[in-house]
């Protein structure tokens, strides 16, 4: 049971320079009757306390501090955070992890960054997006420490222990992809375009697997447009494309000017070698081969646009087109089958054409020549009268 306890307390004397305050001349104002609104933070918190936590103030702190802590996260995310621009998070395959950064030729440069997605088409922004992404995620300092006991290696199974030397990978590919020249020698053998590449049918896969024009060959010129020099270009198009445009499209496809090439598959030279002599003939075995992938590379194009004419539907509309045509001229009839004229009713309506002209000609010739007489008559005849009037003067 609760006691009383009485504290002996002296209160210090006042000091002889004290003196008692004066009195005030403020008073009170008058009390004036105001409105409450049952509105405002102070009104919810009110019913939160009454409604919801049973008048208990700590469950309405605990509540309000949990919500406050929520829109500070809230906040600082929408401070610390930036749009990634499309870049994402691809999932990372132990295959793709455990990849040698010695073997950096071989590897897929946006894969690692995890922009297989975009691959040619990323920006330069997005490949910086996704280079930090990455070296926030593998960075050395940041892996997981596998030394231990067992327990210890056991609770990070299933993790990459790779971090070091698949961060080596994503700054190599950071180092391709940021240098325009590297890139787009890659680029030139992106491992997605050449598995594509694998997959452009046959003239016998076309024609045993029924397969539709348009849809087996649309993609295949999609895929090599990248390397045009010249952009935009022309798409396949419909099956009720115009004659022009068809022309348009096979003229601009067998002159095609592809930027395409292959100095990234060069042997290097042998490490540890200071022969010149090696370097040269290094060198020189490069430049042939990549001529000869050059060759070949424009050979192919050519291939598939040969094929892909053979195989045009469009082709067969336009020759019975102009088939027709022909066929519509010989049998004397119009596009729209009017009969058209023999030569001789048109070189009859000809020589009417010309009498006519002549004979109007003639006529105007004749009224012509009737004016000027009338004309010199009326001189002559104004001439006479004045004669006439002199004469009866002099007289």
């Amino acid at each position: 049971m609760a006691t009383v306890q009485v504290l002996q307390i002296n209160a210090p004397a006042v000091p002889s320079s004290y003196s008692p305050p004066s009195a005030s001349t403020s008073h009170l104002s008058p009390p004036v009757e105001r409105t409450l609104l049952p509105v405002g933070v102070a009104y919810l918190n009110h019913l939160r306390l009454t409604k919801k936590h049973g008048n208990s103030f700590e469950s309405l702190d605990a509540e309000i501090s949990k919500e406050q802590e929520r829109l500070r996260a809230l906040s600082e995310d929408a401070l610390n955070g930036e749009d990634d621009l499309g870049v994402g998070d691809e999932p990372e395959t132990d295959q793709l992890l455990a990849q040698d950064p010695k073997e950096w030729k071989k590897q897929d440069h946006y894969a690692v960054l995890g922009l297989s997605h975009l691959r040619y088409t990323a920006t330069a922004d997005q490949i910086k997006i996704a280079h930090r992404k990455k070296v926030l995620k593998h960075h050395p300092d940041k892996k997981a420490s596998t030394t231990g006991s067992t327990n210890t290696t056991s609770i990070f199974a299933g993790t990459n222990t790779n971090d070091d030397a698949f961060f080596k990978c994503i700054q190599k590919a950071h180092e391709v992809l940021t240098n325009p020249e590297k890139r787009r020698q890659f680029d030139s053998v992106d491992p997605e375009f050449l598995e594509k590449e694998e997959e452009i049918p046959t003239a016998t896969e076309f024609k045993n697997k029924n397969m539709d024009f348009f849809k087996a060959f649309t993609p295949v010129f999609e895929l090599y447009s990248r390397f045009s020099r010249v952009q935009p270009v022309p798409g396949l198009g419909s099956i009720d494309a115009s004659k022009q445009e068809v022309e348009s499209f096979y003229n601009f496809w067998y002159g095609f000017d592809s930027w395409r090439s292959f100095e990234w598959m060069d042997k290097e030279v042998n490490e540890g070698s200071d022969s010149r002599d090696d370097k040269r003939y290094t060198e020189k075995k490069n430049k042939s081969e990549r001529a000869r992938r050059k060759k070949e590379d424009i050979a192919k194009v050519r291939g598939i646009v040969d094929l892909t004419l053979s195989l045009d539907p469009r082709i067969k509309r336009i020759k019975a087109e102009e088939r027709e045509a022909r066929e519509a001229k010989k049998r004397g009839t119009g596009p729209n089958g009017v009969q058209k004229k023999t030569k001789a009713e048109e070189e009859a309506e000809k020589k009417k054409l010309e009498e006519e002209a002549k004979r109007k000609e003639e006529e105007e010739k004749v009224a012509r020549a009737e004016a000027k007489k009338q004309k010199a008559a009326a001189a002559n005849a104004a001439k006479k009268a004045r004669r006439a009037q002199r004469a009866e003067e002099d007289a």
